[in-house]
């Protein structure tokens, strides 16, 4: 007996090998597999996108929120403008990060989906062209080696089968010899048996080598076929893999602000205005608008002219009407809106009036409210009305001390509303208050 059969071997003996029938099956699949990568992709980006806008969102209403605050706080002059470019510098890393998130919606998610409707063409029946492409392809190259395949086994069954039907002639004959009760005429044909099994055996072995032999003459070409196919798919993949590192590095590219010139821009500008805060200059100025280096008509002997008709001006107007209002404070928190000296940046004197009578006996009116040492509540608390922004229609150049000057489309803010004789109080952004005709302004 030239083989041996194993009854534990299985008579499909295969492996994880791209070459076994159908196992081209996962190269196939990696087509659709590349389809749906560029979806998840873009849902990727899809997500990181609304983050982005969440960001901008949610550092735009901080900045608003605080400079509204600190417009309505006591700090004055350079270090107002310095502390506001924090908040200049928010709004436009605000504006920055929408722009990243405009970016990844319009140009990365925009390519990739543009990129696959070219590389992937649907089907009626569903699926993509290039999938059945390539499973019709690998389905040829393997269709006649797959023949061949089923005709080896088919063959190597046949001879295992012989081997076994030989090697149970063998013992059958081998029993019978010692065996008194077997004649001789079934040891012949026992031994016929076994001879005719042999014959078999040799038979099927010859058929399963020549089948063997053929197949292994036609592997190389089965080999080439599958491997063209095979190249095909890989040239599909790579075109993948190559666009969708070069939109991995378009999106670090967007994402980067580091790297940005204008993000770099917005902090350049912010550390200059916060450097040119000068203390020194502060104080000057409020010296100069709230301190001694006021303007004061100091009383003088004025000779009485019957001829000479007095009317009230402008600010004696105001004067009075404040006077008449403020005599009446006795320590309380009642505003007027009228109220409260001219050009003032205190948070006390920007919501409270002066009492016009001071009194120098104990326990006379305080110019302050009960319990408040330092001359008003919080800014940061307090609830001011009419204070509006408006923009500046012509130029205007103060004609007195309290009156603002303005060129034509500066910005300010509306602290009262206009008197009956037209005129407002407001602040411009530097931080001086004074008077400026109604007229002149419109609301922003």
């Amino acid at each position: 007996m030239s083989g041996s059969y194993d009854d534990t071997a299985s008579l499909e003996d295969t492996t994880d090998s791209f070459w076994e029938v159908g196992h081209y099956k996962r190269t196939v699949k990696r087509i659709d597999d590349g389809h749906r990568l560029c979806n998840d992709l873009m849902s990727c980006l899809q997500d990181r996108a609304k983050i982005e806008k969440g960001y901008s969102q949610q550092i735009t209403d901080w900045a608003k929120r605080w400079r509204q605050l600190i417009e309505k706080g006591p700090q004055y002059g350079t270090l107002e403008r310095a502390w506001g470019a924090l908040l200049t510098e928010a709004e436009k890393v605000g504006d920055l990060h929408q722009d990243v998130r405009n970016r990844l919606v319009s140009d990365d998610m925009e390519k990739v989906r543009n990129w696959q409707k070219e590389a992937y063409h649907k089907q009626m029946m569903g699926g993509f062209k290039e999938s059945r492409e390539a499973e019709e392809g690998f389905r040829k190259a393997q269709k006649p080696w797959a023949k061949k395949i089923k005709e080896v086994e088919v063959a190597k069954k046949a001879y295992h089968m012989a081997c076994k039907e030989e090697k149970l002639a063998t013992s059958r004959e081998a029993t019978s010899k010692a065996e008194a009760s077997v004649t001789m005429d079934q040891q012949r044909k026992l031994q016929e048996k076994v001879e005719k099994c042999k014959q078999d055996v040799q038979k099927a072995q010859e058929r399963y080598e020549k089948i063997l032999e053929e197949i292994q003459k036609s592997t190389p070409q089965y080999m080439e076929s599958m491997d063209l196919v095979f190249e095909q798919c890989q040239q599909l993949e790579e075109k993948r893999l190559i666009f969708l590192r070069e939109v991995l590095l378009d999106i670090k590219q967007h994402l980067n602000l580091a790297e940005s010139s204008s993000y770099l821009a917005v902090y350049q500008e912010l550390e200059q205005v916060i450097r040119s805060a000068d203390a020194q200059e502060d104080l000057r100025w409020f010296r100069a608008a709230h301190g001694p280096g006021m303007h004061m008509n100091w009383p003088q002997f004025e000779e009485w002219n019957a001829d000479v008709t007095h009317t009230i001006t402008r600010k004696e107007k105001t004067r009075k009407v404040e006077g008449a209002i403020l005599t009446n404070v006795t320590g309380t928190s009642e505003t007027s809106s009228q109220g409260g000296d001219r050009g003032s940046v205190s948070s006390y004197e920007r919501a409270q009036p002066y009492p016009a009578d001071w009194s120098d006996e104990e326990g006379g009116s305080s110019p302050y409210p009960a319990g408040d040492s330092n001359g008003g509540a919080n800014p940061f608390e307090e609830e001011v009305t009419g204070r509006v922004r408006v923009r500046a229609l012509y130029d205007y150049e103060g004609q007195e001390q309290d009156e603002l000057s303005f060129r034509a489309g500066e910005e300010l803010t509306k602290l009262e509303d206009e008197d009956e004789q037209g005129w407002c109080r407001g602040r411009l952004d530097s931080g001086q208050q004074g008077l400026y005709p109604a007229n002149y302004v419109e609301n922003i």
